[in-house]
């Protein structure tokens, strides 16, 4: 476990800041701002907290990120979201005034190979900040990205050494979510039920409908786990019914066809688990699928193409529009977004452009031909729509190798705890974080959201969960 350390440093740091609070406040009242003051008592409450039960404290930031509010722009062109990304990033900072006070991080978890390779890409996201060409930008993004690995991996893992503290994560996002859920479907009906009502109906707790259905795809199938288990209570099984099913609302009214094609993709990967399909296999039809893709690429571009069904609040046609390359204008920027990742990547292969500059530098590289009627010159609808192209474009080879690996190797060492667990429960809940993590992997082929920390906080938790799981909990009955 985690091992804050409690001695002086600690305290005369918490004085410390008290008396700097007492300072600003004064300033304030100075200036005649008499209502920021006014913060300070919720300030110094969420201080102790954090000095003191850091793990509760990262707890309740799961509950309120889905009910934070998106700031669009706080100079340089960047967002804030309050209050979930302050309190993330002071949680940063305690965490690691505490281990430079001594505190202790399990060497357990530290080893886990999932850890160092995620501790490789944040060391090459540092170095490719390094050569970027807007500096403060990627050092922002790159600080972002610690943060959120740092709270939601690495302390995360430690916190869920207790196997309910791992539901209590899932239970206290989704309570939230229920009600943006509410919030989004009162504003699709109330905009007449449309395709373009769904596109905002849930901000400005999420920034678009994309971001908002790829989360509700993740926690769906680690909710629906929490049903199958014979081990979990039945009022908490009964209360998860109705809640899974609202979720499955929620994601329909999204119109989100990237986040459908990951849900079914990921109930396909289920069939895995459900006939327990043999490793060999799987590898073997994921090879042939890829070489029909590799080999038929022309002929798929052509199919493709001669789709023309547009986008449409109508479902049937909505869900026709998934292919059309040629005239939907969603999809045809998307593929714009694409190639612009592509040249960025072909002119700065190794370090690329450096950490979120995606949206400030791809405009140069669209060619007419290829813009839409949304193309824009900065990137207000979406950035690079790839998790993969992204990085590829951003922090060059090694930063898209780097994350694609990470995936692979959860998926991997996930595996091997689901076929050689005794902990049913922790076999029951591992198959559903796959599920949810799979569709989020799937999902990242046409969007990028870990920059937000309403998709960051699920994910990383996700793996964080996962890693917890095979570490602590692999012969333990489950229910401690």
């Amino acid at each position: 476990m985690l091992a804050l350390r409690e001695n002086d440093f600690r305290h005369k740091l918490f004085y410390a800041a008290a008396a700097a609070f007492t300072a600003f406040m004064a300033v304030c009242l100075f200036y005649r701002q008499p209502y920021i003051p006014l913060l300070i008592p919720g300030l110094f409450f969420v201080a102790w907290i954090a000095f003191h039960h850091l793990d509760k404290l990262m707890m309740a930031t799961a509950f309120l990120t889905p009910v934070s509010v998106n700031i669009g722009d706080i100079g340089l062109g960047l967002g804030l979201s309050l209050p979930a990304e302050p309190l993330i990033f002071g949680m940063m900072l305690v965490l690691i005034l505490n281990l430079a006070a001594g505190g202790k991080l399990d060497p357990k978890i530290l080893k886990h190979p999932v850890t160092l390779l995620i501790g490789f890409h944040l060391l090459w996201m540092m170095i490719t900040t390094l050569f970027s060409t807007m500096i403060l930008v990627s050092v922002k993004a790159t600080i972002a990205r610690l943060a959120f690995t740092m709270v939601f991996y690495l302390l995360a893992a430690h916190v869920f050494a207790g196997f309910k503290n791992i539901r209590r994560f899932f239970w206290l996002y989704i309570s939230t979510l229920i009600f943006v859920i509410g919030y989004g479907v009162q504003g699709w009906m109330a905009g007449g039920m449309t395709k373009n009502a769904a596109h905002s109906s849930m901000a400005p707790f999420y920034s678009d409908h994309t971001v908002y259905a790829a989360v509700i795809s993740l926690l769906m199938f680690p909710l629906i786990a929490f049903m199958a288990d014979s081990r979990y209570s039945r009022k908490w099984k009964i209360m998860a019914l109705p809640v899974a099913l609202w979720l499955i609302t929620g994601l329909i009214t999204s119109y989100s066809r990237a986040a459908w094609i990951s849900v079914a993709a990921a109930l396909a990967i289920s069939l895995i688990f459900l006939f327990r399909i043999r490793t060999w296999m799987v590898w073997a039809v994921s090879l042939l699928i890829v070489g029909y893709v590799v080999f038929s690429w022309t002929d798929i571009i052509i199919k493709l193409e001669s789709n023309t069904e547009d986008s449409s609040s109508d479902y049937r046609e909505h869900l026709q529009s998934i292919s059309n390359i040629s005239t939907d204008a969603s999809n045809v920027e998307r593929v714009n977004r694409w190639l612009c990742a592509l040249r960025m990547f072909n002119e700065k292969k190794l370090f690329g452009w450096g950490p979120g500059t995606y949206q400030f530098q791809y405009a140069p590289f669209q060619h007419y031909d290829e813009r839409t009627i949304i193309s824009t010159n900065f990137g207000e609808v979406g950035s690079s729509h790839s998790e993969y192209l992204g990085p590829l474009s951003e922090q060059g080879l090694p930063g898209m190798i780097l994350f694609m690996l990470i995936g692979i190797l959860v998926f991997v060492k996930a595996s091997k705890y689901i076929l050689t667990t005794e902990n049913k429960s922790g076999k029951i809940i591992a198959i559903g974080i796959v599920l949810g993590l799979s569709t989020y992997y799937i999902h990242g082929f046409l969007n990028y959201f870990l920059d937000t920390d309403n998709a960051s906080v699920p994910f990383w938790g996700s793996l964080a969960a996962l890693t917890a799981l095979q570490v602590y909990h692999k012969d333990s009955s489950g229910n401690n």
